[in-house]
């Protein structure tokens, strides 16, 4: 364990006594901004499959996991795990034997918590529960004054920040956009340190070297103390699996790392329908079971009880110009039949998110995106990565989409409560005391449940035309870009030890010294 790590642990318990005059001082001046907590579900999820359907999707994955088998390319150490638990390996492939994928999968848990340094933020992932995070990614932004260009570490601290004060959204996530004027070896310093620093809420470890997933748990054991790192969760990763049925050496790489030091990873298939699986929704759920039950398997060979959540990034191909297609039925029908799937191997599920093809925030843009949010809602969904900020197939972070997918992330909070059967919910007295022919405007059940009876956008103008002809005819776009600055104007960073806080620039600064920039 390094000196810094150590460092961190102390730190972290001056924080629990208290924090110090500075740290108390912060915290009672600090401004806090209203944060949702984690959606919980009383409603029903969509099942689309039967038992028949489920059963027969589920033979035939167990026949591709022994007859044809998943790659694990440059990864010798993989190999001699999957040897050692009983899989028949053949140079690169891995042949597993029927119910061993299914086996070591159960030993994963089907719930765990995630935490945050605010503990108010920490998440639990599983069961009956969504958890919304934002876009993840894009090497592009857009702004509605500055057009397209390549995002900066500025554009990332500012995603941070609105993600942070976005009070739908319950996730501060990963690479929410690829700071392209940092080095490639060291912008993931960069990233983590903005999460740890500019917001309180759970956040994503680095995945593209095992080393940086190593950074990663080390800067966690600095912000929340090397003794807590180590007996909880604070992160995701995301692993994504070269589909079809490839799992390369850097992913499963970090995914070691991670594993082997308690914390989550998604395991994810990146489903492009046409291209990296089959044209048949079936034939792409079986790829789908197969790649997700050889990866969690993997996982606990790593750690049994590795918390692990599973699912799939899910698309489709335009057939005629080869272009992703969201949005789209066949997109939902996977995602619906995955939730189903992954509910039976008793673990955490991921996908959907506001996906679009589109180029700008427009019409296109909301369609797809709400498709996709709904979906993901209905699936059964516990963790849904792009909830927000995506735009043109996840090429582009865009920060006016980011508030308009972050305000309608309200309406799933409010669908998913179900309804009110209570008795102020069924209003006995209002209609008692309102009676035929009156109106509800100012009887006492309207006076005492309107601010909160009906969901309210902090964004849509529902103005008399009039008025908006007055304030400039302003369309949604134009709304959303004065609400970004708005948010990033009134910004306040949450508080944060000082010991922390250099503990963390020293980590960071040391590990940037440490060797020459790359950029490729």
């Amino acid at each position: 364990m390094s000196d810094a790590v150590e460092s961190g642990s102390e730190g972290r318990g001056r924080r629990a006594r208290g924090g110090g005059g500075a740290a108390r001082r912060a915290e009672r001046t600090a401004v806090s901004h209203e944060s949702a907590r984690y959606i919980t579900r009383a409603i029903p999820d969509f099942e689309i499959l039967n038992d028949e359907a489920l059963e027969l999707i589920e033979h035939h994955a167990e026949i591709i996991l022994e007859e044809v088998g998943v790659n694990f390319v440059e990864n010798p150490a993989a190999l001699e795990r999957w040897r050692a638990a009983g899989a028949d390996v053949r140079g690169e492939r891995v042949h597993i034997p029927r119910g061993l994928a299914r086996a070591l999968c159960a030993t994963a848990p089907a719930r765990f918590t995630q935490h945050a340094r605010n503990p108010e933020r920490s998440v639990e992932i599983g069961g009956r529960n969504l958890v919304l995070a934002p876009v993840y990614g894009p090497p592009f932004v857009r702004t509605r004054d500055g057009g397209r260009r390549y995002a900066t570490l500025e554009d990332f601290r500012n995603f941070v920040k609105l993600g942070y004060m976005s009070k739908w959204l319950h996730h501060s996530g990963g690479t929410v956009c690829e700071p392209t004027d940092v080095a490639v070896n060291k912008r993931h310093l960069d990233m983590l340190h903005a999460h740890m620093v500019l917001s309180d809420k759970p956040f994503m470890g680095s995945v593209t070297a095992p080393e940086r997933a190593q950074d990663s748990v080390d800067m966690a054991g600095l912000l929340f103390g090397a003794d807590f790192v180590r007996d909880n969760t604070v992160m995701t990763s995301l692993i994504n699996i070269n589909s079809p049925m490839t799992f390369d050496g850097i992913m499963m790489g970090a995914l070691e790392v991670y594993a082997r030091n308690n914390q989550a990873a998604i395991i994810s298939p990146f489903i492009v329908g046409g291209a990296m699986a089959p044209v048949g929704i079936a034939g792409t759920l079986v790829q789908v079971m197969v790649e997700i039950m050889a990866g969690v398997a993997y996982s606990q060979l790593v750690r049994k009880g590795a918390p692990v959540i599973a699912g799939a990034f899910v698309t489709s191909i335009d057939m005629n110009s080869g272009a992703p297609t969201f949005g789209t039925p066949e997109a939902s029908k996977i995602t619906y039949g995955a939730g189903q799937l992954v509910r039976r191997l008793g673990l955490p599920y991921r996908s959907a998110g506001a996906f679009c093809g589109s180029k700008l925030p427009d019409a296109q843009a909301a369609y797809e995106s709400a498709n996709s949010l709904n979906m993901g809602l209905m699936s059964g969904v516990n963790f849904m990565l792009h909830a927000c900020g995506w735009l043109e197939g996840g090429l582009v972070a865009s920060y006016e989409k980011w508030v308009m997918d972050a305000d309608q992330l309200g309406i799933l909070h409010s669908m998913a409560a179900g309804i009110d059967m209570s008795d102020n919910g069924l209003a006995l007295d209002a209609i008692r005391e309102v009676g035929p022919g009156g109106h509800y405007l100012g009887c006492a059940h309207t006076q005492a449940n309107f601010k909160t009876a009906f969901w309210r956008s902090d964004l849509l103008d529902y103005k008399p035309f009039e008025t908006w002809d007055e304030e400039g005819a302003r369309d949604t776009e134009a709304l959303a870009a004065i609400r970004v600055q708005r948010l990033l104007e009134s910004y306040e960073q949450p508080p944060l030890d000082p010991a922390i806080a250099e503990s963390l620039d020293a980590y960071v600064a040391q590990k940037k010294a440490s060797e020459p920039d790359a950029f490729v």
